[in-house]
């Protein structure tokens, strides 16, 4: 059912287009057909594979930094307050304005995109994890501790009580490494989705750049479906807890 409601808008929004001349808001026929032409055709190799395969690196190095930092601080409250300040200021530092340092320092290129993208795709997984597990019942920790279970063990088994926070901060994180995609190679980048919006806006080809924003609706709805598909995976068993306890 949830695919009725786009369904229904793109339908109203073909009739209502289907008669329009202005320039700037021209018929969805038209978009469709720059879609297909433009970045499914022409464009999709070397434009939207590689934004894909950036947001991929992003997301996975923010994933990975985030769950590994938030682990450590989340475990050791002592190390956590004291770079609390640190964390605070970074945070507050928007992480678009990191592209000028990132294109000066690392040129333009593939390592801008990552780097951009992964600065701002870590916090919501990193803050989450910290609060997942600090959120750890004290009681099962007084319990892992008096049966003498390994340090090793004990940590797993708090990053599995945390998982359900870390997958909801994946998730934010996700959006927003859509966002940094755009925002990134139009900036730092010579090819890419971000890249040739401001291309086609400087060209004044008004159907590609609506194509291309609706290539990053598209993709934005594909990619949520799959994160789905992931989250029901590593999540099972916490879905499988909460219907017992109802």
């Amino acid at each position: 059912m949830e695919i009725v409601p786009p369904f229904a808008l793109l339908t109203l929004w073909w009739f209502v287009s289907s008669a329009s001349t202005s320039l700037y808001f021209p018929p969805l026929q038209t978009i469709v057909t720059a879609l297909h032409q433009d970045w499914f055709s022409a464009r999709f190799a070397s434009d939207v594979l590689p934004s894909l395969g950036h947001l991929a690196a992003g997301f996975a190095l923010a994933t990975a930094a985030g769950v590994l930092v938030g682990l450590v601080l989340g475990r050791i409250p002592f190390l956590a307050d004291t770079v609390t300040p640190l964390l605070e200021f970074a945070r507050a530092t928007p992480s678009v304005a990191l592209v000028p340092a990132a294109v000066l320092l690392l040129g333009v290129g593939t390592e801008v995109q990552v780097v951009v993208i992964a600065s701002a795709t870590i916090w919501p997984i990193l803050l989450n994890t910290i609060d997942g597990v600090r959120g750890l019942d004290p009681m099962i920790a007084d319990v892992a501790r008096s049966y003498r279970i390994r340090r090793l063990d004990r940590t797993v088994m708090a990053l599995r009580a945390a998982s359900p926070q870390v997958v909801a901060g994946m998730r934010t994180a996700l959006a927003l490494g859509i966002i940094m995609i755009v925002f990134s190679e139009m900036v730092g980048s010579t090819h890419g989705i971000g890249f040739q919006l401001l291309q086609a806006q400087r060209s004044f080809d008004i159907p590609g750049m609506w194509a291309g924003m609706v290539l990053l609706g598209v993709l934005g709805y594909l990619l949520n479906i799959a994160f789905h598909g992931f989250e029901r995976a590593v999540l099972g068993w916490h879905r499988g807890m909460r219907r017992t306890h109802k």
